[in-house]
């Protein structure tokens, strides 16, 4: 998890002791996000989920928000190291890679269907902040590993094209995890990483245009 600077109200811990607490705090947390949702997310809710008094909590965060925004930045975590460890174990194929980009956004978000919604809804600034920091992360870990794939896309400019396809996965990704509820596709992550891969796929191995349509 990164280090959240000193006015989001999150003391870092220092000891092992410490960063265990810390987890058990974060755990109990998510559960907390998961089964009883924005509306019901209170220290005192969380301090009852880690069986820790309330006052250990204000101890190392400042209130609710920055206790929520510890939650985002772990899970921000875990999506950034698993997006980079699934593009390191691709195979060589741009298919290959593209599959593994949406498959291990899938992943993340299957895992968390319920938290990263809720944490969506209720983005402040600092919120946002790690947000873009994440998707920045993703998206340029996408590219680099796509690089080796350069002569299978087509498009007349493919630098701008392996950004938009990052951009486009990342971004239906996010809306189906915030719009899931309220409009449901029918997919499965699985289901919806494999469509989204053959859409990728087919815009960047068709040649596109060079110029402006008359």
């Amino acid at each position: 998890m990164s280090q959240p600077s000193a006015d989001q109200g999150f003391r870092p811990p220092q000891q092992a002791r410490s960063r265990e607490s810390l987890q058990k705090v974060l755990a109990a947390a998510e559960h907390v996000l998961a089964v009883q949702g924005i509306e019901e997310f209170t220290v005192g809710a969380v301090a009852e989920q880690a069986g820790m008094s309330v006052g250990a909590i204000y101890r190392r965060f400042s209130g609710k928000n920055q206790l929520l925004y510890a939650v985002k930045d772990q899970l921000l975590g875990q999506l950034e190291t698993g997006v980079a460890e699934a593009l390191r174990a691709a195979g060589p194929g741009l298919g290959e890679i593209v599959g593994a980009f949406a498959q291990s956004l899938a992943d993340t978000f299957a895992r968390q269907d319920r938290i990263f919604p809720e944490l969506l809804d209720n983005q402040r600034a600092e919120g946002r902040d790690r947000g873009l920091q994440a998707l920045a992360t993703i998206q340029d870990a996408f590219v680099d590993a796509v690089r080796r794939c350069l002569p299978e896309i087509r498009r007349p400019d493919q630098g701008q094209a392996v950004r938009m396809t990052a951009r486009t996965v990342i971004g239906s990704c996010v809306h189906r995890a915030a719009s899931g509820r309220f409009w449901p596709d029918g997919l499965t992550w699985s289901e919806w990483a494999a469509e989204t891969t053959g859409m990728a796929l087919a815009y960047l191995t068709s040649p596109g245009e060079s110029g402006p349509r008359v």
